[in-house]
């Protein structure tokens, strides 16, 4: 709504239903008294957050009575005139009817892609509830198509095996509307501290969720982007709630770190869930859309597997309730994917470094098995491939094979065993295999091929690299700061920085500009100890991003990324 004098705010006041009012009141003062209570603090439970890690791959739902427009979810209400408002909360509801909604083919199509847990949009920062609730008539259940979705959907889902999860953003932009105040996701007077009715309407309906609908296993917060507006407000209540009703529920965002959009450069440490759109857009997008090809999404669920993460993808349903066929298709290349090599990306950890080169790297949790991702363009099938791993060694029992394969048959060559064959020399451990099982008609699979390799033992042990943050322009430049912090098993290292512009919140659905290095050589070390580079002034205008790397004589590893602020 506009900032105005005139009647809409008492207006939208008057339009706050009775029942609501007197609900609110009496929830208002439970609320109250829940925040006096001296309740003990909670937290994620250890051993649920390792059943979390297990997990590994997450089906994110964003779906709202606003697919119909295909727009960004919810978001298009703020900044937006009272004709536009009225539109969305009264116009939106009264066509919302999704007759093709079917989540068991959800469910099926994401159990064979390999989902473990899905996350679904029960209220996004609209307010419009996708499940039945006493707190606002602004829910599905006041749409022409009436059923609750919400239940439907854990029902579906559960039925394959699968975890359920909600999504939740304790913003409520249609409460604001009605409440009369102006719709921010900022502003004092949108937040719990300064209108304790939303805190209060967002503690009833979270309970409706976490006690109407079975177990609930994952519960992802999305509130503002501000730590000291959140801070002992309504997250921090919301959480004490939902452990209070439910101690073995894992919460992601507002407990573990969860990079939208992006793969953290190192790992983050213990749990963390990255969590990604298939195109530019969280809801479904009819027009303009661009979608990231199967490769590109499989190889963010390696990348994110290798580097200690769960990998939550997004799906947009469409407002009819089916699948655009462009995330189906997707969500089947990863299913033949995983057909093949589940356990490669399923109970794993990190292995001694992430990646060498192109070739990314995971350890089973309770084995000593190392899965080696290998690019699987240029490897034509019916072709042996040899491969050189410098962090893998093989010990007494070691065993090598390709995963899926039966290293015994090459369909229409019966003159040919594609057995893998494998040695340990000076240089690593080098693997010649066979790509022999056929994915595609035309035998082109552009997916990684997997090499299974037990009884793995480390091939090095490797350096350690800190970029130090902090770093400021002065009018001449500014000095990065990194420091190494162990040699690993080597005499002598080369560190140095790189460096690109940052993307702005707006750029957040365009490409990455290439890293480059600081200065032409990278300097020598052979002891641990803080090293510095000097960055000539760039715009100045802008943030950019740096980071520390450490050339050791095997491999090339990386320093958390920090951020160069605009002046």
């Amino acid at each position: 709504m506009p900032v105005s004098t005139g009647g809409g705010f008492q207006a939208a006041r008057e339009r706050v239903p009775q029942y609501q009012r007197l609900l609110m009141s009496r929830v208002v003062l439970a609320c109250l008294l829940f925040l006096g209570a001296q309740a003990s603090p909670a937290q994620n439970q250890p051993e649920r957050v390792e059943w979390f890690r297990d997990l590994g791959l997450g089906l994110f739902i964003h779906w709202s009575l606003d697919s119909q427009l295909t727009s960004v979810i919810s978001h298009s209400m703020v900044g937006a005139d009272e004709a536009y408002m009225e539109r969305y909360v009264n116009e939106l509801p009264r066509s919302f009817n999704p007759k093709e909604f079917d989540p068991r083919e959800w469910a099926r199509v994401a159990r064979l892609g390999g989902f473990r847990y899905v996350v679904f949009t029960a209220k996004h920062h609209s307010g419009f509830c996708m499940f039945e609730t006493a707190t606002t008539d602004f829910n599905i259940m006041n749409t022409p198509f009436a059923r609750d979705t919400a239940k439907e959907i854990a029902d579906a889902f559960r039925a394959e095996g699968i975890a359920v999860g909600w999504y939740f953003s304790p913003d409520d932009f249609h409460f604001l509307y009605r409440q009369g105040t102006l719709v921010s996701r900022l502003r004092a007077e949108a937040l719990p501290p300064k209108n304790p009715g939303l805190l209060a309407l967002n503690l009833a309906q979270e309970r409706e969720l976490m006690t109407n609908y079975g177990r609930i296993d994952i519960v992802f917060f999305d509130p503002p982007t501000n730590a000291a507006l959140e801070r002992d407000t309504i997250v921090h209540e919301m959480k004490r709630q939902i452990w209070e009703i439910s101690p073995e529920t894992v919460i992601t965002r507002g407990e573990i770190e969860t990079p939208e959009q992006y793969t953290p450069g190192v790992p983050l440490e213990g749990a963390w869930e990255g969590n990604m759109t298939m195109g530019t857009q969280w809801q479904y997008r009819g027009t303009n859309e661009h979608y990231k090809s199967g490769r590109e999404l499989i190889g963010a669920w390696i990348e994110t597997r290798a580097k200690g993460g769960n990998f939550l993808l997004n799906i947009g349903p469409m407002p009819s309730g089916r699948l655009p066929v462009e995330q189906e298709a997707r969500m089947r290349e990863m299913a033949l994917w995983h057909m093949v090599n589940a356990e490669a990306v399923g109970a794993v950890r990190p292995w001694v470094i992430t990646n060498e080169g192109d070739i990314w790297l995971t350890k089973a949790k309770d084995a000593d098995t190392v899965y080696a991702f290998v690019p699987g363009a240029d490897w034509g099938w019916g072709t042996q491939k040899t491969v050189v791993l410098k962090s893998v060694t093989a010990g007494e029992s070691t065993t090598v094979r390709v995963l899926g394969q039966n290293e015994q048959v090459l369909e229409y060559r019966p003159d040919i065993t594609p057995r893998t064959e494998w040695e340990q020399t000076s240089e690593g451990l080098r693997i010649r295999a066979y790509r022999a099982q056929r994915l595609y008609n035309d035998r082109h699979w552009p997916n990684p091929v997997v090499l299974r390799i037990g009884g793995a033992l480390p091939g090095l042990e490797p350096p350690e690299v800190e970029t130090l943050p902090d770093a400021e322009w002065s009018a001449r430049g500014t000095t990065l700061a990194g420091e190494l912090r162990a040699l690993g098993d080597a005499t002598t290292v080369r560190v140095g920085f790189e460096y690109r512009r940052k993307k702005s919140t707006a750029e957040m659905y365009e490409p990455d500009d290439p890293w480059k290095q600081v200065g032409k050589k990278l300097a020598g070390m052979s002891a641990p100890g803080s090293f510095s580079a000097s960055l000539p002034r760039l715009d100045t205008r802008r943030d950019w991003e740096y980071r520390a790397v450490v050339v050791h004589p095997k491999v090339r590893l990386y320093g958390q990324t920090a951020v160069l602020q605009a002046r």
